[in-house]
């Protein structure tokens, strides 16, 4: 991550009433449904730990945690495709995060607007 990043890392922590809000399953995570505050086109689920969620509110910024890599990622690091966070609620059961974001450019990393672009399933 950026350096700004890392260093709202070691300075983010979560707020304890946001902590009790939060529903993260077994391994730590809760899933982050990832919306357009504009359009309200959905653009991308990911993840976030405790840690993803704290950085994410203390910056505006999203940052998620990449399961794959086992490692924090702020989006559009390496991309420019950034997001601004608008707002964040949780579902009613507290265990999903709805975050609504200005996005800039594509927010999937194959450069398609959503990470549902074109990639709609036939149904009988």
């Amino acid at each position: 991550m950026s350096s700004t990043a890392e260093t709202s890392a070691s300075e983010a922590a979560l707020p304890q009433d946001v902590r009790g809000a939060v529903r993260f399953n077994a391994d730590g995570l809760v899933p982050v449904i990832t919306q357009d505050a504009e359009t309200a086109e959905v653009l991308m689920l990911a993840w976030m730990n405790d840690e993803a969620l704290a950085i994410t509110l203390a910056t505006h910024q999203g940052v998620y945690f990449s399961r794959s890599r086992n490692e924090l990622w702020r989006k559009g690091a390496t991309s420019g495709n950034v997001q601004q966070v608008v707002s964040l609620a949780l579902d009613c059961d507290g265990d999903t995060v709805l975050m609504r974001v200005q996005q800039t450019g594509p927010a999937c990393h194959t450069g398609t607007t959503t990470c549902f672009t074109g990639r709609e399933i036939s149904h009988a």
